[in-house]
């Protein structure tokens, strides 16, 4: 039997080795603090740690966003390298699972798969979406592609379905209000709860700055 530690030691590598030319956002420093924050939050929580370090390490291995819009490629990627490993079968498969539901834009439309370790994973995930760190993956991403940093022309689209939100190209500073903003309300557990309070009220500050240097008031 693989040890556990050994198991988590590969994946970091393997991870690591394959996002090296990502971009800035979903590159492998953005994996080490999502298992960073996974790592803390399940120490408050009644979960498997194996499987909540393996679907934090691989939970954006193949972001459908980077590839065309398929959402099978993460889970399935996922599970064909922890197969390779010998990875328990039963934590592969969980693992599989947290992958294909944990997104936000997954949150969107009907939910059918929900865990333990998925809540903790997902919870890990959308602080490290939000705070100074979610402002900077913001502006990366919207940089990558090309939006505009702000256009007070273009309301923010509330209550979008999934496929509105997958095919929005709208500038960064509506990202806010179309997900980041409504993070804090979204999280699973009382340590998430508790450390996105913070980080929620940063980019409200953070926000205030941006509308007053637009205008000119500061």
């Amino acid at each position: 039997m693989i040890l556990q530690n050994q198991l988590v030691a590969q994946t970091a590598a393997y991870v690591q080795q394959a996002l090296q030319h990502a971009e800035g956002g979903h590159d492998w420093w953005h994996i080490y603090r999502v298992w960073n924050n996974a790592k803390l939050i399940a120490a408050t929580e009644t979960v498997d740690l194996l499987t909540v370090e393996l679907a934090a390490l691989l939970h954006d291995i193949a972001d459908s966003k980077f590839h065309g819009g398929d959402e099978e490629i993460g889970p399935q990627t996922a599970i064909q390298f922890l197969n390779s490993i010998q990875a328990p079968a039963e934590v592969t498969r969980h693992v599989g699972e947290i992958i294909r539901h944990m997104s936000f834009k997954n949150s969107l439309g009907s939910v059918h798969f929900h865990s333990p370790e998925l809540a903790v994973v997902q919870d890990a995930d959308r602080l490290d979406a939000i705070g100074a760190i979610g402002i900077a993956r913001a502006f990366s991403y919207g940089g990558f592609k090309g939006r505009e940093i702000h256009n007070p022309n273009i309301e923010p689209a509330l209550h979008m379905s999934k496929e509105a939100y997958k095919a929005s190209t709208a500038p960064t500073i509506n990202h806010f209000y179309e997900k980041l903003l409504l993070l804090k309300d979204k999280m699973n557990t009382a340590t998430g709860k508790q450390l996105a309070q913070q980080r929620h009220e940063f980019m409200e500050a953070y926000l205030q700055q941006f509308y007053a240097e637009w205008q000119g008031e500061v």
